[in-house]
């Protein structure tokens, strides 16, 4: 029964349960240190047989202790049902009288005020928030906020279009796993209003109860996405910088197709896709995402990681090596302990296939064990597509005399495990690269590996953190053919790409990125996907060697923007109003700019010259070449500051710098950082958006380019 209260036997039992929930009246006495608990005869019902004549009494039997027990537990039938219904007005209202409550507002009465039952629900809601715990108050305080930021001023409802269209922005989409109760909560609502609201349920209006009705099976994730707590947090920017990069790629002609395998050339040359998932699955498509290609050598790391994660590193690399080749990806060569170099070349990769069958699954079929591997894969796609390709299939097997040679040769230097069927083997192979996907699902595959083999979606552990860790390496050396060793130089991140002309790339506990366009260079990988990661590298700070804190000329899209620009001004006119020329100095080092002001237009010579700090004026009129008369917004020069506050060496200094300086301009009005950086910039068109979007880089100040400063920024690069 309930947690604490001693068991009760038989008739005791039927007595608290059965009788005192009817309100019966007890009678007790102490009776030689027993206590006799006796029933009238006018509590009597059918279920007493005994009582029903009235000539006997049942007598319940309890001691000293276990009375003592029942008064200090007070468990009696009357406290057990004020409870329960104490717990049902905490409760949310049903989602059936709340969507009739909307029906009214929505379509019969949107014009009317609040009526008594709102006001009473109001009131109870003021009066649980009282005795809610913490967490769901703050749940509901989010709801809350949700509503007001998307709700009409006039009809006073929510429009669900624009609320998901909010959502998207954050890169959370609607066919996302993790919303599909919202989405489902939507359709009973727009079922149960006989779909009074049009055809689809995305356009419903909503009033405050039933949103919140809706959304509260996902608040969470709803209100992590709209404080912008994912690891991208300014989502929208980041996607406008991946689209520029996108449309420069577009025009890239170079490369051909495949032609080895004869229907990898039946694809167009003009196919152009790049899809983003990363590891707070945010997700972002542009171009054919959604055309069907086959994985070739993508699926080489996915079938290593089965084998590791069942086998584990030692058996799997007692039989493949762990170093680049060199070589070819499908030339006819072992390393020095007769082993294939690396499981990311045919050899390897035919190699990791007879472990599958032999050791991983030596009981199944040949169809039991592709259905097993296929079923890996959607597990790491999060239920995206993944098929097969028949015609791809057999057309590679066709032409297969190569991968035969490779097999036939290591099954001469006894590279495979015992029992091992060559013609399985082979056939495991090829059905593994003719494997069917598109750039959606490839994109939440690399973003389950960089998530440390959780797949962002579903939040499935797929592969355990040590497996991921050893597949990225080997990804890094060896993923991209002969040119890996190029490719970690100038990327610096690790890569898989395949001959129908995919490219999967994995931003370690970022994100994950598929490229895909069937033109190649000689080397088997994407023309468009190499210059797509190096303009990649090139904006953002995805190198694995970037330097995060000191390198001004790429953009960090894992942090804040006021984190970026805003916290570095802060510190840099902290620096100046303190006196620390150490400080300063380590901001022209970094290559900031010290032109840089704040709201009010106030620089750090401003600052440095108020509080009549004269080596840091001197060091930024000297060593940075800043302006010496910038204004702020009240039209005050540094000197002026060092004449309000009666500092004579700095206004000295000052006017001797002004008289010396013959090509500087008369006036120079610095521009406050309001209207350069994207901390306080105004909020753009889409309204749905509830933080503006990433500005233009900000350019120095005339003086500072006419004076060859070293701390500018350059224009043609992107901002701090």
């Amino acid at each position: 029964m309930f947690k604490g209260v001693p068991t009760l036997a038989n008739l005791n039992l039927r007595l608290l349960t059965g009788h005192a929930a009817k309100g019966r009246e007890f009678s007790a006495a102490l009776i030689n240190g027993q206590v006799l608990v006796r029933r009238t005869k006018a509590t009597a019902t059918s279920l007493d047989l005994a009582d029903a004549n009235g000539s006997k009494i049942d007598v319940d039997v309890y001691s000293e202790q276990e009375l003592l027990k029942r008064a200090k537990f007070r468990h009696t039938g009357f406290e057990v049902q004020k409870k329960i219904a104490a717990e049902k007005k905490l409760r949310t209202p049903p989602l059936l009288n709340l969507v009739f409550a909307n029906r009214k507002l929505s379509f019969y009465d949107t014009s009317s005020g609040s009526t008594d039952c709102e006001q009473n629900a109001k009131l109870n809601q003021r009066r649980n928030y009282s005795i809610r715990p913490h967490r769901e108050q703050e749940q509901r305080n989010a709801e809350d906020v949700l509503f007001d930021m998307f709700a009409s001023e006039e009809t006073g409802l929510i429009s669900m279009g624009k609320f998901l269209a909010g959502l998207k922005t954050t890169g959370i989409r609607r066919n996302d796993p993790r919303v599909r109760e919202l989405m489902d909560n939507l359709k009973k609502v727009h079922k149960l209003n006989n779909y009074e609201t049009g055809s689809s349920a995305e356009t419903q209006h909503l009033n405050r109860e039933t949103f919140k009705a809706v959304v509260s099976p996902n608040i969470v994730l709803i209100a992590k996405a709209f404080r912008q707590q994912f690891v991208i947090p300014d989502f929208s920017s980041f996607v406008k910088d991946i689209e520029d990069i996108y449309i420069r790629c577009k025009g890239n002609t170079e490369g051909k197709l495949a032609d080895y395998i004869p229907q990898l050339a039946r694809y167009s040359p003009n196919f152009w896709g790049v899809s983003i998932c990363t590891i707070d699955g945010q997700r972002f498509s542009i171009g054919d995402v959604e055309e069907p290609f086959t994985l070739q050598s993508c699926s080489k790391p996915l079938t290593y990681a089965i084998a590791l994660e069942k086998l584990g590193p030692k058996v799997v690399h007692s039989f493949v090596g762990q170093e680049p080749s060199g070589r070819n990806f499908n030339e006819l060569v072992l390393d020095q302990n007769k082993k294939p170099h690396n499981p990311m070349i045919n050899a390897g990769a035919i190699l990791t296939c007879s472990l599958m069958n032999a050791l991983v699954k030596p009981d199944m079929t040949a169809a039991e064990i592709f259905d097993y591997t296929m079923s890996w894969f959607k597990r790491l796609s999060g239920g995206e597509y993944i098929g097969f390709n028949n015609a791809v299939f057999l057309s590679e097997r066709e032409a297969a005399d190569r991968n035969y040679a490779l097999g036939f040769y290591m099954r001469e230097n006894k590279c495979f495990p015992k029992r091992t069927n060559l013609k399985e083997v082979m056939d495991y192979y090829f059905q593994c690269c003719s494997m069917e996907t598109n750039c959606e699902a490839m994109s939440v595959i690399a973003a389950s590996l960089a998530n440390g083999g959780i797949c962002p979606t579903t939040e499935e552990k797929v592969f355990r953190p040590e497996v991921i860790r050893d597949v990225l390496s080997i990804m890094h050396s060896c993923g991209t053919y002969d040119y890996s060793g190029q490719f970690a130089f100038k990327v610096g991140l690790p890569a898989k790409s395949g001959v129908s002309g995919g490219m999967m790339l994995v931003v370690p506990n970022v994100m994950g990125i598929f490229v895909w366009s069937p033109p190649l260079d000689q080397l088997g990988n994407t023309v468009r996907g190499l210059q797509f990661c190096d303009e990649l590298v090139n904006t953002f700070n995805f190198h694995r060697y970037d330097n995060l804190k000191h390198l001004s000329n790429k953009k960090d899209p894992r942090k804040h923007r006021y984190e970026t620009k805003g916290l570095s001004i802060v510190n840099l006119l902290f620096s100046a109003a303190s006196g620390d020329v150490t400080a300063l100095r380590r901001h022209r080092l970094s290559g900031m700019d010290i032109t840089l002001a704040d709201y009010d237009g106030r620089t750090a010579l401003h600052l440095a010259a108020s509080e009549g700090h004269l080596e840091c004026v001197k060091f930024l009129l000297e060593q940075c070449h800043v302006p010496h008369n910038p204004k702020d917004r009240w039209g005050n020069l540094p000197v002026d500051e060092a004449e309000n506050f009666c500092h004579s060496d700095v206004v000295d200094f000052l006017k001797r710098w002004a008289e010396n300086a013959k090509d500087a301009p008369q006036e120079c009005i610095t521009e406050s950082v309001t209207t350069k950086t994207a901390a306080d910039e105004e909020l753009p068109c889409n309204t749905t958006s509830p933080l503006p979007t990433e500005s233009e880089p900000r350019s120095s100040s005339p003086a500072s380019s006419e004076a060859g400063s070293t701390a500018s920024v350059d224009k043609t690069k992107p901002g701090l």
